[in-house]
This record gives C-alpha cells, structure tokens and sequence, in this order.
C-alpha cells in the first residue's frame, strides 16, 4: 500500500489539534505546518506529530504550497485544524492507496457545523475540497483567499466526507471574515477599476439573498440568517479595505 504523509496548517488552535492529529494517526508521517502559535497548539502536538515546521503566515496558499515539497511520502492528506477524518473515510483512503490510483486527487466532501450546529443549506450545501492529492502533482494556486489545488492530472472523487467545525462563535467567524476580507481586496484590486455603489450597496444585498433565500439558508433557521447576514458583510468590507488599500497608496 502506498505510504501517506497526513498534513495539519494550524495558529494557536490548542482547542482543536489533538483531535485533529489523533483523527489522522493512522498516516505514516504526521506534519504539523504553524505560524508561531502563541497558545498551546505546538505543546499539545508534539507528542502526536512525526514533526514540526514553523514558517510565518503570507496567505493559505503560500503557506501549503510551501510545506508540501517537505512531505516524505508522494500521497498527502492535508487537514486544517478544524476538520476531522471520520472513521469511514479513513477505511476510504486506506482503500484507495491499496489500489495506487492514477488520479492525481481526490475531492473530499464536507458536512459543515457552525455555533456547533449542522448545516444543511445557506451556500454550505455540496462543499467539498481536494485534500488527498499526490505530493509532485498538485500545487495551490497563488491567490489570499479560497486557495484550490491546480492538479497535473485527473482528479476523483471520495463517498465520505470529512466532519469540519467550521466556526463555534459569531465573533471567530467575523474576526476570519474580516481577515479574508483584506486579503480578498488584494485580489480584487487588478480587477475591480472602479468602485460605486454597486459594489458597496447591491453586491451585498445580492451575496445576502444568495445565502438566505436561493441557497435555501433560511430552512438552517437563525444559524442560518446569522451566516447570510455575515457573508453579506463580508463583501461590503472587502470593498471598504480596497478603497483603503488605494487611498493609502496614493499617499
């Protein structure tokens, strides 16, 4: 069977690494990848990871594209802190590298919590991700926010899904809407020449209808609002901090 380098990106989630690291102990190389934690997150993991790596955090994508030349074997299982490999889709994977496949990946679903809630609908309904990929196939494309693997080859797909507890409170999902936010004005800046009140007014309007009522989010009730009313937002300030981030430019 082919060997398997389990992956984990973390900062300062002591609330999180030991299950995660215990939900991929059955890799045969363990790797934390953190930005300078300054909790417990390093103390709690060492006993369970085969190794360490610190690097400072530019954005998602550089930090992984980064860490995964380090993998010592060519299959990867990459985590972050808040996701946890069910034991069905342990038995998937496990079965999978018994078969050397020829894809380069493999999409994971993802069953989504959120204020420890499941969510069923609110644009969080079909999420999946590729997490399982060959080491020497597969990169990250170089963008600051919802970073995805560009794959040499085909990519496939798994059943199971991993258990992902997205956010356990309103303010650590703002405070991360926030932070995407300026990385999404970076983004957008080559893109986006002028903006106007279609940007600052409709566009949220629109990203909140989206969530709520095409994506079905009012059936996930109040969780369901809450997120709908956040991702609306989230787009309103990604265009606050572009404004920002070229006044200060012009100065």
């Amino acid at each position: 069977m082919e060997k398997i380098t389990a992956m984990i990106t973390t900062f300062n989630e002591e609330h999180n690494i030991v299950d995660a690291l215990k939900s991929v102990s059955f890799a045969d190389e363990i790797i934390v990848v953190d930005s300078f934690s300054t909790d417990l997150t390093v103390k709690l993991a060492t006993p369970l990871a085969t190794k360490i790596l610190q690097r400072e955090y530019e954005n998602p994508a550089s930090q992984k594209n980064w860490a995964i030349p380090q993998a010592q074997h060519k299959w990867i299982l990459l985590l972050d802190a808040d996701e946890r490999v069910t034991p069905e889709l342990k038995e998937e994977v496990l079965e999978i590298l018994k078969e050397n496949p020829d894809e380069s990946g493999f999409w994971i679903g993802r069953i989504n919590h959120f204020m420890g809630k499941r969510i069923h609908f609110s644009g969080w309904r079909g999420d999946k991700v590729i997490r399982l990929f060959k080491r020497d196939e597969c990169r990250y494309e170089s963008v600051y926010v919802h970073e995805e693997i560009i794959a040499d080859g085909c990519v496939g797909r798994l059943k199971n899904k991993l258990w992902h507890n997205t956010y356990v409170s309103r303010e650590e999902f703002h405070n991360k809407l926030v932070r995407y936010a300026k990385w999404q004005a970076l983004d957008y800046d080559p893109k986006t020449p002028l903006i106007t009140p279609y940007h600052t007014h409709l566009k949220p309007l629109i990203r909140f209808f989206k969530h709520f009522v095409f994506q079905l989010g009012f059936l996930d009730g109040r969780v369901g609002f809450i997120i709908s009313m956040y991702q609306a937002n989230a787009v309103r300030m990604r265009y606050q901090y572009l404004r920002e981030l070229r006044e200060n430019r012009g100065k």
